[in-house]
C-alpha cells in the first residue's frame, strides 16, 4: 500500500504552527500537524490564558503586520463565534527623553495609530493606583488589549480539523529526510509531504539539526507572576484597567509588562521580559529568582495597590534571536522546508499573519510582506548538507 502524501506537514502545534495549518487547510491543502506533547499542554510558549495584543512597536513593519493580524483575529472570531480579544488599551511608560520611548511614540504617530498622551494630572485621573516615575512619559495605544490565548489556540486547531486537517499529538519527530518529497519520522509512523514547515519553538534547533542547519537561538525561562490586589478588582479587566509596558525602569533596562486581573480573580499578571537561559527539556531545574526580585522592587514602587510578593508563579519559554526579530524563511539548502522560529516573547499576537506568511512560503508564493527583517541570512548562518 502506498504511503499517504500530504501537501504539507507542520511540526509544532503552538499558535504559529496551528495558524499555518489553518491557512493551508483553508486553501484545500492536505495538511498534517504534528505535536510532540499530548494536547493541550503547558510545556512550550503558547499556553496560558492571556497575551497582550498591540500596535505599539518601534518598527513600521510590525505595525503594518499588526493591521492585518487584527483583521484576521476578528475574522476567526466571526468564523467560530468565539470571543478571542478584549480591548483594554495598552499603557506605555518610559523615560520621556529615552530613545526607546521616543521611537515608539513617533512610530505610532507616523502610522496614525490611535494614541492618547497622558501628562501630569491626567495620568493620575485616568490610571489610578499606578505611580508614574518622575521623568517618565506615558501614552496609551487605544487599539490594544488582551488575547485569550488558550481559547485562541483551541479554536484555531478545532477549525483546522473541521476543514479536514489532521492533528497527531504525542508524536515527537526523531528524523527528517529532505528531498523533493520530505519524509518525517516519529516513533508512531513515517509521513511524507511536498513541503514541511517547522514551528517547534524552543525545540527548533533540535529538529533543524536533521537538515544540517543551526540558528542562533537562545531559550529562556520566564517566570509568569501573578500579584494579589489589596482591594479585589482594583486592576481588573472588567474595570477596563489597561495592559502596560514599562520600557525602562529604575530596576532594569529590560521591559516589564502586565495585564489586568482576569484568569485568577484578584491577581494581576505582571512579568519581566527576560529570564535565565535554559535547555527546554530541563527548564524546571532552573530556579533563578533574580527576575522576581526585580519585579518585587518595581511593584512596591509603582503599583501601590498590589501586594509586592507574587501569589502565583508559573513558567513559559521565550526563544530569542540576537535582534529579537522573528525568523520567517525557507531553508537555505532545501526550499520546500520552511522555518518559523525565534518569536522572542512577542510573537503570539502575530499568529494569524505569521501563519499566512509561512503558508505562502511553503507553497512557493510571493510573501504578502517584505520578509527581509526575518530572513536567516541576516545572521550570516551557514548550512551544510544533511547527512
Amino acid at each position: 500500500m502506498s504511503q499517504e502524501l500530504y501537501d504539507c506537514i507542520v511540526i509544532g502545534a503552538g499558535i504559529q504552527g496551528s495558524f499555518t495549518s489553518y491557512h493551508l487547510a483553508k486553501k484545500n491543502k492536505k495538511t498534517l500537524l504534528l505535536e510532540q506533547f499530548p494536547l493541550p499542554h503547558s510545556r512550550g510558549s503558547s499556553h496560558g490564558q492571556t497575551r497582550v495584543i498591540r500596535k505599539a512597536y518601534e518598527h513600521d513593519f510590525y505595525v503594518h503586520m499588526m493591521e492585518e493580524s487584527y483583521q484576521l483575529w476578528s475574522q476567526l472570531e466571526k468564523e467560530t463565534n468565539v470571543q478571542l480579544y478584549r480591548r483594554t488599551g495598552l499603557l506605555v511608560m518610559g523615560p520621556e527623553n529615552g530613545k526607546e520611548f521616543q521611537l515608539l511614540k513617533t512610530t505610532l504617530e507616523r502610522n496614525h495609530v490611535p494614541t492618547v498622551n497622558l501628562l501630569g494630572d491626567e495620568f493620575s485621573k485616568h490610571i489610578p493606583l499606578v505611580n508614574l516615575t518622575k521623568g517618565n512619559g506615558a501614552l496609551v495605544d487605544t487599539t490594544a488589549g488582551v488575547l485569550y490565548a488558550d481559547r485562541a489556540l483551541k479554536t484555531v486547531q478545532g477549525l483546522f480539523q473541521r476543514m479536514g486537517g489532521v492533528i497527531k499529538d504525542g508524536e515527537e519527530v526523531n528524523a527528517i529526510k529532505p528531498g523533493s518529497v520530505v519524509t518525517v519520522m516519529t516513533a508512531s509512523g513515517t509521513y511524507s509531504a511536498k513541503s514541511l514547515v517547522i514551528t517547534a519553538g524552543s525545540w527548533a534547533n533540535n529538529l533543524l539539526s536533521h537538515t544540517g542547519l543551526h540558528l542562533p537561538l537562545q531559550v529562556f525561562k520566564i517566570n509568569v507572576c501573578y500579584w494579589k490586589e489589596k482591594v479585589p478588582g482594583s486592576y481588573s479587566i472588567h474595570r477596563r484597567f489597561p495592559c502596560f509596558i514599562q520600557v525602562e525602569s529604575e530596576e532594569s533596562n529590560h521591559h516589564i509588562y502586565g495585564l489586568p486581573s482576569n484568569e485568577y480573580p484578584g491577581l494581576m499578571k505582571l512579568c519581566y521580559h527576560i529570564g535565565p537561559e535554559i535547555e527546554p527539556d530541563e527548564r524546571d531545574r532552573q530556579t533563578d529568582r533574580e527576575d522576581i526580585d526585580i519585579l518585587q522592587r518595581y511593584v512596591a514602587r509603582c503599583f501601590p495597590g498590589l501586594v509586592p510578593v507574587p501569589a502565583v508563579v508559573e513558567s513559559c519559554m521565550y526563544t530569542m534571536t540576537p535582534d529579537q526579530h522573528f525568523i520567517l524563511d525557507s531553508h537555505p539548502t532545501y526550499s520546500n522546508i520552511v522555518i518559523g522560529a525565534g518569536f522572542s516573547g512577542h510573537g503570539f499576537k502575530f499568529g494569524p499573519i505569521v501563519g499566512k506568511l509561512l503558508y505562502e512560503l511553503s507553497q512557493g508564493e510571493v510573501p504578502s510582506y517584505d520578509l527581509s527583517p526575518f530572513r536567516i541570512r541576516r545572521f550570516q548562518t551557514h548550512s551544510k548538507s544533511a547527512l
